[in-house]
């Protein structure tokens, strides 16, 4: 069956993470109009895709379904998520390699909807049977909800986490700055490289641009797309003309100073560089999936502070990123296959199952959304551990509904190869570099119409 794609934008409850129930009982049964999964008297086989580090998380949870169904069989894979994603790109479902559950995030579920890649998902009866969703129509999941040309819906994929950027400190290099860590700091203010931000990649420049309600690509109910970006300089709301200078003056810092910061390939690690003890920078913005890295560089996290995005403010907005998550898909080849998809679905909820939460932070770095924040504040986690997940949940509720529709994927280029365009052109200040942007985005608006 061919999906179209529903306009929505993931519109998740603001306050919902902090206010989830205390997590359900895994091995009940839930009497409901929606049944739960069956978890007993399945069989078939199944593969399951894994990170490196995700494998005992996974084989824990294979071996449990395994032991409640002896006539199946689980095989965990170890394969990159987005490496996966790029072999059912270039191939199709029905190649091997690709295993039968596989992680994806958010943005990419619409995509590979029209590609007839991933097969429906009942997954309300899985969150009865996993527990700890209060509301899970208005969380997550109705991210993973896409309605056909009739105007019918169905999942396509189970939440798995929730994700957003958070702040991390250098408590030393602050010290050395003399930079006052107890308050927010002003983005136009950091003139001297105490923050490292790769504002290149859209992915953390939406966090400048929603400050300002920039939309790089919107569509609207009569699904008509436009673009912030394609306007006159002279008609973008001042508001909008302070963010897109914010970050030009930032560019200009480093192109001055000769960092690699606006370098495609070299930017990244020049923000782990930067923020080391010892470095320039006193702030780096990053998702809770870089903590162990970034701990490293901070003298062994022995300086390092956690904070909320809002920490930073741009023109005396916080930083807002986006409501961002990851999902279990099933992969559409099992579609018509009971057994596969009965024993796909119980899997899918004993990985989800909230019991687990603890050892599913340590595994994957990832935050379950069916877990409330109290719970990971009272848990034996580390206190490194329950800082980043508190900050990351209040990021997440102060966060906007992330675009989820086909067309955005055009975004990630366009405007990352406009920001790197200035290393070239030199604009010589913010109305001048906007042309570049415009420029870029024109071009992208005329290919997507054309």
């Amino acid at each position: 069956m061919k999906f179209t794609k529903k306009l929505l934008a993931a519109g998740l409850s603001a306050s919902m993470l902090l206010s989830f129930a205390a997590c359900g009982s895994k091995n009940s049964k839930v009497e409901s109009d929606n049944q739960s999964v069956e978890q007993t008297g399945l069989k078939g086989e199944i593969t399951v895709q894994a990170e490196k580090e995700w494998l005992p998380y996974y084989e824990k949870a294979a071996k449990t379904v395994m032991q409640n169904n002896p006539d199946s069989k689980i095989e965990i894979k170890e394969i990159g998520s987005f490496d996966n994603l790029d072999t059912l790109d270039t191939t199709d479902p029905t190649n091997e390699d690709i295993p039968d559950i596989f992680a994806i995030p958010l943005d990419r579920v619409y995509g590979l909807v029209e590609k007839d890649s991933l097969a429906a998902v009942n997954s309300e009866a899985i969150a009865k049977t996993a527990g700890g969703f209060e509301n899970f129509n208005e969380g997550l999941g109705q991210g993973f909800k896409i309605a056909d040309k009739e105007g019918n819906e169905d999942y396509f994929a189970f939440p798995m986490s929730i994700e957003c950027l958070i702040v991390y400190e250098n408590t030393k290099n602050a010290e050395d700055k003399n930079v006052d860590l107890s308050k927010p700091s002003e983005f136009t203010e950091l003139t001297n490289n105490e923050i490292t931000i790769p504002v290149f990649d859209a992915w953390y420049g939406v966090s400048l641009l929603n400050s300002a309600d920039i939309n790089l690509l919107e569509k609207s109910e009569d699904g008509k797309l436009s673009s912030d970006f394609t306007k006159e300089w002279k008609d973008l709301e001042p508001e909008k003309q302070k963010v897109v200078e914010a970050i030009y003056n930032y560019w200009k810092q480093n192109n001055e100073k000769g960092t690699s910061l606006f370098d495609k390939d070299a930017g990244y690690a020049y923000t782990d560089d930067a923020f080391a003890t010892g470095g320039e920078a006193v702030y780096r913005v990053g998702g809770a999936w870089d903590y162990n890295a970034i701990a490293k560089n901070a003298n062994d996290g022995k300086d390092l502070k956690i904070a909320p995005l809002s920490q930073i403010t741009v023109n005396n907005k916080p930083l807002q990123h986006w409501k961002g998550g990851w999902g279990y898909a099933i992969n559409v080849r099992n579609e018509g296959d009971e057994d596969k998809m009965n024993l796909c679905q119980a899997m899918i909820a004993e990985l989800a199952n909230p019991d687990n939460f603890e050892e599913f932070f340590k595994t994957t770095g990832k935050i379950m959304e069916n877990v409330s924040a109290e719970k990971y504040e009272n848990s034996s986690l580390a206190d490194s551990d329950k800082e980043t997940i508190k900050y990351t949940i209040e990021s997440y509720n102060d966060a906007v509904s992330r675009p989820l529709f086909t067309e955005y994927g055009q975004v990630w280029d366009t405007y990352q190869n406009a920001l790197l365009s200035w290393n070239q052109n030199k604009p010589k200040n913010a109305e001048e570099a906007y042309k570049d942007l415009k420029s870029s985005f024109d071009s992208m608006m005329s290919n997507i119409e054309g």
